[in-house]
């Protein structure tokens, strides 16, 4: 797959992933995209791994993978900004 359509499906990841585990943020909408995009590239490299091939082209497969990299990407970031405060 293409770097533009691993962006693109990680923004659908993202979106996905943010709406399974919600909560407030410290980055908002933008963190929220580019954690959406770097775990669509951690899914694939998951499913790169899993399937000995890579992913190709979308479909529901590379779509679960990519919410799966963006869910986790997401709890470590929360994890890592846990003592942080929103307000200011």
């Amino acid at each position: 797959m293409s770097i533009l359509a691993w962006i693109i499906l990680g923004l659908l990841a993202g979106a996905i992933a943010k709406a399974i585990f919600p909560g407030t943020d410290p980055g908002g909408l933008i963190v929220t995209m580019i954690i959406g995009i770097v775990g669509a590239f951690i899914g694939g490299w998951i499913g790169g791994m899993l399937t000995g091939t890579g992913l190709n082209g979308f479909s529901l497969w590379s779509l679960i993978l990519a919410v799966v990299g963006a869910l986790i990407l997401l709890w470590i970031y929360r994890m890592s900004t846990r003592g942080r405060s929103t307000t200011v």
